[in-house]
């Protein structure tokens, strides 16, 4: 059982990219090391791939580690290309003050902001008071244009066309990092791998400047089996405000993942010990559907509340009619692209293998023998749309037994 914070973060599947590991670790079993995590508040609301680190800080935190939450109210007005095919739309200083608070909320539910622990700042209070001439003269002379151009946020966006607005933030995100050393002895900055040029030289300024280590940590992004990103609905992402993602569409998210996704989720959304996340992890069948039943109920409490993940456990069983008749049935993903070329439920049954052929579907609808999403159709031209898709997707039933979930994903 690792115990060493870096080893529990490692085992559980968070690191991707360090530096200096060996004296990293040597610093922090020498004591409480001050760590920071950057948020910028581009929306009101963090979503679930903000989440990765939101759990990195609560692991560090528990083992005695002292987290810095930095909302971006500075670094946000310039925007972060990281990613970004295009420049982020600007946003004005009104709302993202509106933004920020609603950040510093939510983070208040993961972390202990009591005295002597976890610390709250906004880089908006020292990154809008600088003089632009004496910011160049200090950082500026330590980055490399050549460098820089090199990092993948900024080669990624060269032949589209890269604003010098843009080419400022790895110099402001640094400056955060050696400011927050100054003012409270931060040492490690985490983020996205994404992150990772942006961070480093953060670390690589406070070395020149400071002459004293710091140290640069990524976590993997939140990625499918298939190498795309999760928390992608219907809706758009996956929020962790319950105003726009409710906890019972959070719940069903998590509930309808792919069976190969649920060790790596398990392992890195929730603090449950990895003997028991290997244990549901190698599950086969059917009974996988146990842990993502675990998934779903462990990650709403975090997010939410234990309140909420019996309420939304118990709404999921009541709708699919118990775990008897649909909370376990065969699921289909479906793109709207293949929805678009199959409309009519009974297509849609051909599609899914509840019918051999429409004419057999036909007969069923008309026999009465076909349900969707708990209602008898008559129809057998009825057609299907997005809105018929829930969080959860949607539920056909041939006669008393048979189930099919079809869930709409891209």
């Amino acid at each position: 059982m690792a115990t060493h914070a870096l080893d529990v973060l490692r085992e559980r599947g968070f690191i991707a990219q360090t530096v200096f590991e060996e004296d990293l670790y040597k610093m922090m079993e020498e004591g409480p090391v001050t760590f920071y995590v950057g948020f910028d508040p581009t929306a009101d609301s963090l979503h679930i791939g903000h989440f990765i680190p939101i759990m990195a800080m609560m692991h560090m935190q528990r083992a005695g580690h002292r987290p810095i939450a930095l909302v971006g109210g500075g670094t946000a007005a310039v925007g972060d290309p990281s990613g970004k095919t295009s420049m982020r739309p600007m946003l004005d200083r009104a709302l993202l003050e509106k933004n920020a608070e609603g950040l510093k909320s939510q983070l208040s539910r993961f972390l202990d902001f009591s005295e002597g622990k976890a610390i709250m700042v906004n880089n908006a209070d020292w990154l809008l008071k600088l003089n632009y001439v004496e910011f160049l003269r200090e950082v500026g002379a330590h980055f490399s244009v050549n460098r820089m151009l090199t990092a993948e946020a900024y080669k990624q966006r060269l032949e589209r066309g890269l604003t010098f607005l843009e080419f400022n933030y790895m110099l402001m995100q640094s400056y955060d990092f050696l400011e927050l050393f100054r003012r409270y002895g931060c040492r490690v900055q985490f983020g996205g791998d994404d992150q990772w040029s942006n961070i480093l030289s953060g670390a690589d300024l406070i070395r020149r400047k400071e002459k004293e280590p710091a140290f640069a940590v990524t976590f993997k992004l939140l990625l499918t089996s298939t190498g795309e990103k999760m928390g992608k609905t219907v809706g758009g992402a996956l929020w962790l405000d319950r105003e726009r993602t409710s906890p019972y569409d959070f719940y069903q998210y998590w509930r309808n993942i792919d069976d190969a996704d649920v060790e790596n989720c398990l392992a890195i959304l929730t603090f449950l010990p990895m003997e028991e996340v290997r244990r549901l992890g190698a599950l086969q069948g059917s009974e996988i559907n146990q842990a993502k039943k675990v998934l779903a109920f462990e990650l709403t409490k975090i997010v939410h509340s234990e309140e909420d993940a019996f309420a939304a456990r118990a709404a999921a069983e009541a709708l699919f009619g118990g775990a008897e008749n649909g909370a376990d049935a065969p699921t289909t993903e479906i793109s709207p692209e293949r929805l678009a070329e199959n409309r009519r439920v009974i297509d849609l049954m051909v599609l899914c293998g509840l019918c051999k052929s429409r004419g057999e579907g036909r007969r069923l609808v008309q026999g009465g023998g076909v349900q969707l999403n708990g209602k008898a159709l008559t129809d057998p031209d009825a057609e299907v749309g997005k809105g018929d898709f829930g969080a959860d997707g949607l539920l056909l039933r041939k006669g008393k037994k048979v189930y099919h979930r079809l869930v709409l994903r891209g």
